[in-house]
């Protein structure tokens, strides 16, 4: 396992990360670049801070498990795949292609790292509850289950089904992280079907409840340290954020939920990331490997 990084490195990450989606997206011209944006900041706190993993031994028995319920926003788990050496840095320009083991939803059959085949909403989250349920009744003390998800899945009866048999069970080794970007493929959540007071409905079903703002670096990491701090009650943070965070021009747009950039929106954003801005260079860098940093 690698130790963690300071908060100033993971930030600089976090930009490359978003870079990664867009160039994946870009390349395949298909997929979703507005969650994995929303999620990047306090993903990368997670993965390169906490998270217990290790690329040359997957399936340690000791790993923590993360679990992207969401699985629509799977350009942003192969870009952390990639960036913890599980997949080859290479192989991100093959999102989305034909033959290729990064497909528009993660399958764990095909892509080292990958503990769930997730996609259709609200199914993750009770695999990830049964992966903690199984931890512990295996005796497994040290494994926590960490699931991303998206507000807009929080509409899906099943997520709730959930929320309540992890309370009943005090599966405590659960961490459940709700990316609360108010966006989803048609449009805003909040005009589709409301689900606040979200912190409220959590605490009703007996969890424990963080809410935090997903970009403020420091914020996120108290997020972290309050939740993996011993409780007998399962864990959500809810993450408050912005689709296409990091690239003003196109943030808390919902029209980003699903559809790539073009051309010259790709130069826009790379601009506003801070980055060169010629998208089809790029993408040959990718698929060349030289482009990790």
């Amino acid at each position: 396992m690698q130790p963690a990084l300071p908060l100033n490195d993971v930030r600089r990450l976090a930009r490359l990360i978003r870079r990664d989606v867009l160039v994946q997206t870009y390349a395949a011209n298909s997929g979703h670049p507005g969650g994995p944006f929303s999620a990047a900041d306090y993903l990368a706190v997670l993965w390169f801070r906490h998270l217990r993993i290790d690329p040359q031994n997957p399936q340690w028995r000791e790993r923590d498990r993360f679990v992207l319920s969401n699985g629509h926003c799977s350009a942003l788990l192969y870009s952390l795949l990639a960036r913890r050496g599980f997949i080859p840095f290479s192989s991100l320009v093959t999102f989305r292609a034909t033959g290729s083991p990064l497909q528009g939803h993660p399958n764990r059959l095909k892509v080292s790292g990958v503990e769930a085949s997730t996609g259709s909403l609200g199914q993750g989250f009770p695999v990830a509850h049964g992966m903690a349920l199984g931890a512990k009744l295996a005796k497994l003390e040290s494994v926590r289950v960490i699931c991303n998800l998206g507000d807009g899945e929080l509409q899906e009866g099943i997520m709730w089904e959930t929320a309540m048999a992890a309370a009943h069970y005090r599966t405590d080794n659960l961490l459940a992280m709700v990316d609360f970007n108010n966006a989803q493929i048609d449009g805003y959540v909040s005009d589709i079907m409301e689900v606040e007071p979200l912190a409220d409905k959590f605490r009703s079903f007996r969890w424990r409840v963080i809410e935090a703002n997903g970009h403020d670096y420091e914020a996120i990491e108290s997020a972290y340290q309050q939740a993996f701090m011993p409780d007998p009650r399962p864990t959500v943070i809810l993450f408050r954020t912005r689709m296409m965070a990091g690239a003003p021009t196109f943030e808390n747009d919902p029209g980003w939920h699903g559809k790539p950039l073009n051309r010259d929106q790709m130069a826009v954003a790379l601009r506003e990331l801070g980055f060169d801005s010629d998208a089809d260079a790029l993408v040959e860098r990718y698929r060349r490997g030289d482009a990790e940093a």
